[in-house]
């Protein structure tokens, strides 16, 4: 009876003809489909087709208004062409001859929906529905239009016990929230030659969008699995990723261990904390005069830049702060390690890149606490020229050509965030992040860079964001004895202080400059140092407030003498930056 059955199918209608021959194997059981992921956007001329197919991965760039036919043809085509290239090799291999071409009917290639068959007419964006069916030969497709897809999985080049491992994900039509992410080791070392001819085997060790390798994971590579979700049911396709290398020891004892004691829990509203810190940027740490000047006690492997981040993220992870100052922040670490990191652990960032240094300040703030109203960034140079504002500094500057022009050279940014809390609706902040200039002998620049940043940041808050207090953090790359210490937090510097002539006669300026604020307070008042290199040690780093509308509740305690310099200076195996971050707890004022 078996030769009639084709005549028997016939006479089926083609609903039910197609609803009764999912394939199946022999023995009944139903066959997986394979996934084929189309991305499909409104106001985009193209659109992209993927699928894996004998062994190959396909993607297709079509335009959305191409008929459906055009390309079941061309994957016909491209189909019949490879299975013909593959039974010449096959021939070849064997030393034989192959015969000439047979015309050989091209591949049936149909896309259904709905159990109906669809037209080749019907234009691509139409067509290419999530779950339409297509079927190349023998071979059946799911078809999952702008289902969630991980655009980005990558694992951190440095592995330490004890230290999270933060991967950086991406995911389109989907959250990262709601992403299944699993975690699994290798049960032994793959290090022998025979070893490496067969697959590895995996233990799972954890969940999570953050994992912790313990002691017991040295020498073992970690894999990460994850699968993407958009919150709503839709699932996409998985992931895998095994690290290049194997999980190494940690560091011991760093400087940090015995400051994240006070910040074990996040702070209780009203309170709320700040840190600031300069993490040390990539592109300075790996200089030759870093590297045999500036910190040649540091050893060569605790100077590159995966193993730093390793122990800058489980530093900043443990604070548990509600806004976060960064200077020296390069781009690439910004977008590829801070920011998935942080995100992990419940902070959203900002960046502003010095265009001239590749690096930047970076603001980050608890998304549970605080949401991001306005930004109102200024290079300082640029706004000294351009504002109106600043028009009767820019005359006094403008007394000295050299000093003018070397202030303008100066790439120096001030990064301006305004925040609104979110357990007092129309309470906001205005949280302000700078790193000035660096020279020992630029005390001048600094004072003109600070009394334009002084006076940005009283515009945006009389016009943007009135009775707002301010918050404002950096590396101010100036002592407690300066001339920008005595503006912060006395309100004027005369024309005869030192600092106008800090840089010698032929640039040095005479003038008395006024904060547009009342006094500002030291949140974590004047430490011995902030900044401990080889040869030299100072404070240079503040959180200043109003203490009007804010008051300081606890100050984490700086690392000690002892821990600082155990390893002689700063960066260290145990301590990733030439800085230290300062953190504290401030309450809002009623």
């Amino acid at each position: 009876m078996f030769h009639r059955l084709p005549a028997v199918l016939a006479l089926l209608p083609r609903r039910l003809l197609l609803a009764s021959s999912s394939p199946r194997t022999l023995t009944g059981a139903p066959r997986r489909m394979e996934p084929a992921a189309v991305r499909c956007l409104p106001g985009e001329p193209k659109l992209t087709i993927s699928f894996r197919l004998d062994g190959t991965n396909k993607c297709m760039l079509r335009d959305q208004d191409e008929p459906l036919g055009k390309v079941l043809a061309r994957i016909s085509n491209g189909l019949a062409k490879s299975q013909e290239k593959t039974r010449k090799s096959k021939k070849k291999n064997k030393g034989q001859t192959p015969p000439p071409p047979q015309q050989q009917p091209p591949p049936a290639v149909k896309l259904h929906y709905a159990g109906e068959e669809v037209a080749d007419t019907v234009p691509n964006s139409a067509a290419w529905r999530d779950g339409a069916v297509l079927r190349v030969g023998d071979v059946t497709f799911s078809v999952r239009r702008n289902a969630p897809t991980l655009v980005t999985v990558e694992l951190p080049g440095s592995l330490l016990a004890g230290f999270p491992v933060c991967p950086h994900l991406q995911v389109e039509f989907g959250t990262l929230e709601d992403c299944e992410v699993t975690w699994y080791k290798e049960n032994a070392p793959n290090a022998s030659p025979d070893a490496a001819a067969e697959p590895p085997r995996w233990t799972e060790v954890g969940r999570g969008r953050v994992h912790v390798p313990s002691n017991h994971d040295i020498g073992l590579r970690l894999k990460l699995r994850c699968t993407p979700r958009d919150g709503g049911g839709r699932v996409g396709e998985a992931k895998e990723l095994v690290s290049a290398g194997a999980v190494e020891a940690g560091p011991g004892a760093c400087t940090f261990d015995n400051r994240h004691s006070y910040t074990l829990r996040e702070a209780a509203w009203p309170l709320v904390r700040v840190a600031t810190y300069n993490i040390l940027a990539d592109v300075y740490a790996q200089t030759e005069l870093s590297k045999t000047v500036l910190y040649p006690y540091c050893a060569p492997y605790a100077l590159q830049l995966d193993y730093r981040q390793s122990l800058i993220k489980k530093e900043l992870a443990g604070y548990n702060a509600d806004i976060l100052c960064l200077q020296e922040v390069d781009k690439g670490v910004f977008t590829d390690s801070l920011t998935p990191a942080l995100d992990a652990f419940g902070l959203e960032g900002v960046f502003r890149i010095k265009e001239k240094q590749h690096e930047g300040p970076a603001t980050f703030y608890r998304r549970s606490k605080f949401k991001l109203l306005s930004r109102h960034d200024i290079v300082l140079s640029e706004a000294l020229t351009s504002d109106p504002i600043h028009a009767a500094l820019l005359e006094k500057v403008s007394a000295n050509p050299a000093l003018k022009d070397k202030m303008l050279r100066r790439s120096t940014v001030l990064q301006v965030s305004v925040l609104e809390d979110l357990n007092k609706p129309g309470r906001q902040v205005c949280v302000a992040n700078t790193h000035l200039y660096w020279h020992p002998k630029g005390g001048n620049l600094r004072l003109i860079q600070m009394g334009v940043a002084m006076r940005h940041l009283s515009h945006v808050i009389s016009e943007v964001t009135p009775g707002a207090p301010l918050v404002f953090c950096g590396d101010f790359n100036s002592s407690p004895h300066s001339g920008v210490f005595q503006l912060l937090s006395e309100t004027v510097v005369p024309p005869q202080h030192a600092d106008w002539s800090s840089s010698g006669p032929e640039e040095s300026c005479s003038m008395e400059l006024r904060s547009a604020f009342p006094p500002l307070l030291s949140a974590c008042g004047q430490p011995a140092y902030t900044n401990y290199v080889g040869g030299f040690h100072g404070c240079l780093d503040y959180i200043f407030i109003q203490p009007g509308s804010m008051q300081v509740e606890q100050v984490i305690p700086l690392p000690s003498h002892q821990e600082v310099t155990t390893h002689e200076a700063l960066p260290s195996v145990a301590h990733p930056s030439d800085h230290i971050a300062l953190i504290c707890d401030l309450r809002w004022n009623p």
